[in-house]
């Protein structure tokens, strides 16, 4: 004897739940209306089920990846604001959205003056990412630093600079902005040299390349890190104005205006690679 249509709706939510689908069992009753009032097909019904199912565990999915990523906020492509640096090429911005840098184990820079949207661009990039399956880490290099320095003092270095290197992309924060402690460089060297042709980055800066012996303290380091940073490398020099300081531009004094539009010095001569030729698109250079 067939069972009653009530009999059967509740054995399927019980299975629902067996089966850990609580947004399938939240839609259920929903779903079961329409094919009633012939608005929706069984098979339609079995389809608007499963993809509500899949598009929440995505979504959790997502955020726990986010979570583990340490991204600080929760940003994206559509909402920079590329009007505001116009020396910023957009279309090669988005190129990168489509992560063939990931795969090509490139190191992407953006460098710029403080408040240009380098981090903003880096976490959209580090999100598209996440919402594509890449494992993230996203940390600023005082951060990756500290990190690294208290594993060589518990003896546990190289296990760290192994964790680091499980991620896809690692994106290094405000390079410049802090001092960097004595033996720092070191250290980030070695993380660098370990993810070197084998993991992407994604780094940020408010100095040119020519002051990294002054931010590192050792000219050597430097030369040693941008070796391998520039070669297989895009760089992106963001030259505008802050946008946190925009809407009360006319309260700042005259040097404070001045200073928030410096821009950062050239990649010097002696640290270019050779390869392809530059593409146009104002001061955005590929090298290597």
């Amino acid at each position: 004897m067939n069972a009653t249509p009530s009999a059967v709706i509740d054995r399927v939510k019980r299975n629902l739940v067996g089966l850990r689908m609580p947004r399938a069992l939240e839609i259920l009753d929903v779903t079961l209306r329409g094919i009633e009032r012939g608005e929706t097909t069984a098979l339609d019904a079995l389809d608007i089920l499963l993809t509500e199912e899949l598009t929440l565990r995505e979504n959790r999915r997502v955020r726990m990846a986010l979570q583990m990523a340490r991204l600080s906020a929760v940003k994206t492509l559509a909402g920079f604001d590329f009007a505001f640096q116009p020396s910023l090429d957009k279309s090669r911005v988005m190129a990168l959205a489509e992560l063939q840098f990931i795969d090509r184990a490139e190191a992407v820079h953006l460098i710029g003056p403080p408040g240009t949207g380098k981090t903003h661009l880096s976490l959209a990039l580090g999100v598209e990412a996440v919402k594509a399956g890449r494992s993230v880490y996203f940390a600023s290099l005082a951060d990756i630093i500290a990190t690294l320095a208290r594993a060589e003092r518990e003896g546990t270095l190289r296990e760290k600079i192994r964790y680091f290197c499980r991620f896809s992309l690692l994106i290094v924060d405000e390079i410049g902005y802090l001092p960097v402690t004595p033996g720092g460089g070191n250290l980030f060297f070695q993380l660098v040299n370990a993810r070197y042709e084998k993991g992407a980055m994604i780094l940020t800066s408010n100095r040119g390349f020519a002051e990294w012996g002054e931010i590192f303290g050792d000219p050597v380091v430097a030369t040693a890190l941008l070796d391998r940073l520039l070669h297989h490398a895009i760089v992106f020099q963001i030259e505008g104005s802050s946008y946190r300081l925009r809407e009360h531009a006319d309260l700042l004094p005259e040097h404070v205006r001045m200073k928030a539009s410096i821009q950062p010095a050239p990649i010097p001569p002696t640290l270019r690679r050779r390869g392809r030729p530059p593409k146009s698109g104002g001061a955005d250079r590929d090298i290597g």
